[in-house]
């Protein structure tokens, strides 16, 4: 499975995971609920820094974060313009940026054997009423790391069209974008079932 981790003795190194994913969580809703002008926006990029600072992974690892992703930003930013106004279009993609930058912090500095385990444990109480821990882990931990999987996507998508001298347009980036995240959503989901079958 494909990881972000980077080793280091931060304070967010060593947090145990467990209280990573419920600090993520809370983040996350709080970002979706509470961001609803530039203000708080700016707020909550400013979290995402000090996060980052406190990671000891600095701007520039942030910066890399952000650049990773590029071409989401620049495609849900793109079609959001089409039906929505400047301002909310800003907001909602810079939301879901954060959120995404945040996430991949968690990438960052945990483990991804560690993530299963912690969802593992938080999800033992719901064996009672059929629900599979283990199933629900590894579904967080693929849904973790697919983010990173989806931006070098568009990133290969970008770097062929530009050896072919393609234009940047969205309609270019965003079909092959969208194919692509398919068929690897259809492969996650055959592994899945082939390791359910096991």
């Amino acid at each position: 499975m494909i990881t972000l981790y980077r080793p280091g003795t931060s304070i967010l190194h060593r947090a145990p995971a467990g209280v990573k994913i419920l600090v993520l969580a809370i983040l996350a809703l709080a970002i979706s609920l509470l961001v609803r002008d530039l203000s708080s926006l700016a707020l909550a990029a400013a979290v995402t820094v000090g996060a980052y600072l406190l990671a000891g992974l600095g701007v520039t690892g942030l910066a890399a974060q952000v650049v990773a992703i590029r071409w989401i930003i620049v495609t849900m930013l793109g079609t959001q313009l089409v039906f929505l106004s400047a301002r909310l279009a800003a907001l909602n993609t810079g939301r879901v940026v954060i959120v995404i930058v945040l996430v991949s912090l968690l990438s960052l500095t945990t483990l991804t054997a560690d993530l299963l385990d912690a969802t593992d444990r938080a999800c033992q109480p719901l064996r009672r009423i059929g629900v599979d821990p283990a199933q629900v882990a590894l579904l967080l931990a693929m849904t973790v790391t697919t983010i990173p999987v989806i931006a070098g996507f568009a990133s290969t998508i970008r770097d062929a069209q530009r050896a072919r001298g393609v234009p940047l347009r969205l309609q270019f980036l965003v079909v092959p974008l969208l194919i692509m995240s398919l068929r690897h959503a259809d492969d996650l989901a055959d592994a899945v079932a082939a390791r359910a079958s096991e």
